[in-house]
């Protein structure tokens, strides 16, 4: 079995539905599972509603139209009838969220995040299965929340391996296309959960591993794997091939072609992963698989925008030993603060984070009653994997250099 994922930008309208469509008559559709991400900025808007259910705003359930609207005129543009039961499924699964909107009670923030974001996973695969099936393709939908279960680590899901493979291996494979969401589980209650942010590409990988697949393909509106992120570098190059290894480098550092956790299921049981193109499916692509090499062999860049750059020293000039970086772990961990840098001193210590459920002002109150407490916000982390003296200055170039670290093979640069 081959497991495709195509993401939000694949299916942001009905064009993109219909170019799945091609994709699929182009390469192959048999033995075939599709993960599919919820359609354009669906789940930037659904956050819009979270916002203003949570501040109680007049503007709840214009925004939940608004988002009703988006799909259905999606709908318009697919099907010729109006009475197709597409129009059904996909009203039925809106008005399952208004429900919630209206009887939860809830105020665990995380909780009400997962119901209702989970919302444009259903949506987009009930619309393309449907239009799939229309379009003389047969095809299975699953709910995948029957299939990934996971702990009730909110927005943050960890997956429970043994549950899920018994699950997962259960799926009858004499169909030969079956269709679900990415980004999505549910716990042993039942109450959806997501894997995190860009989890789809994980999703896939997860049921790549537990039904033994023979490639994972995620398609993109890019020719591959890139050595830059072409919205800020010029000149980027297409990566052939690369390994494991490179590419989980890569992902801890932040490239966001591929999600940090996909690698690792699909490294257990050497299955290839191929990023590809959904404008062209016909080229190569990028492979990622065992011990090959990084081909060419260049330098790779990623930079992560909107980073703190966070600078503790001991208040009576101390030492800052290991057991004040443990407990300013702690609480980085405690409220999910992803550390991308670490420099320390004798009397100081210096991280560059990730803040992205915006934590940080909680975590500086902590750390002042113990610590003299220093911050730049806004500031650029730039990763350079391979670096030589002509990337280095690429990146250095008309910037104010904060914080400069070098490894063997990494050169990392804050910014401000």
């Amino acid at each position: 079995m081959e497991i495709f994922k195509f993401g939000g930008a694949s299916v942001k309208d009905a064009a993109g539905v219909k170019n799945v469509l091609e994709v699929l008559k182009t390469v192959g559709h048999e033995d075939v599972l599709l993960v599919i991400s919820a359609m354009g900025k669906t789940t930037n808007a659904l956050e819009i509603v979270i916002k203003n259910y949570f501040d109680k705003s007049n503007e709840l359930y214009a925004s939940l139209q608004d988002i009703r609207k988006y799909h259905n005129q999606i709908l318009l543009d697919l099907f010729d009838d109006e009475e197709h039961e597409v129009f059904f499924d996909v009203n039925a699964h809106f008005d399952d969220l208004e429900y919630f909107v209206r009887s939860n009670k809830s105020p665990n923030y995380p909780f009400v995040y997962d119901q209702i974001i989970s919302i444009g996973e259903l949506v987009s695969t009930t619309i393309v299965s449907h239009y799939l099936n229309f379009a003389g393709i047969p095809n299975q939908w699953l709910d995948v929340r029957q299939y990934i279960k996971t702990d009730n680590n909110y927005r943050d899901a960890n997956v429970d391996w043994d549950h899920t493979q018994k699950l997962i291996s259960k799926i009858n494979k004499k169909k030969s296309l079956f269709v679900t969401q990415g980004f999505i589980g549910a716990d042993e209650n039942n109450f959806t959960t997501t894997l995190g942010r860009e989890g789809s590409d994980y999703t896939a990988a997860i049921f790549a591993y537990c039904l033994g697949a023979q490639g994972v393909t995620i398609w993109k509106d890019v020719p591959g794997v890139l050595n830059a992120d072409p919205r800020y570098f010029e000149n980027a190059v297409l990566l052939n091939q690369i390994s494991y290894r490179e590419a989980i480098e890569l992902a801890f550092y932040g490239a966001s072609v591929i999600h940090p956790k996909t690698l690792q299921p699909l490294q257990k049981k050497e299955i290839p992963l191929y990023v590809k193109s959904f404008i062209n499916p016909t080229l190569p692509g990028t492979k990622v698989s065992k011990g090959v090499d990084l081909e060419p062999k260049t330098s790779c860049f990623i930079v992560k925008k909107n980073q703190i750059l966070i600078s503790l020293s001991s208040i009576d000039f101390s030492f800052i030993m290991e057991e004040n970086i443990s407990e300013i772990f702690a609480l980085f961990h405690k409220y999910k603060i992803k550390v991308s840098l670490i420099q320390n001193s004798a009397i100081s210590f210096s991280v560059c984070v990730e803040d992205k459920f915006d934590k940080f002002k909680e975590i500086k109150t902590i750390l002042s009653k113990k610590f003299k407490v220093s911050y730049n916000e806004n500031v650029s982390l730039y990763t350079i994997r391979h670096f030589d003296a002509i990337s280095a200055e690429v990146v250095e170039k008309d910037k104010e250099v904060l914080v400069k670290q070098i490894s063997r093979e990494t050169l990392q640069i804050v910014t401000q």
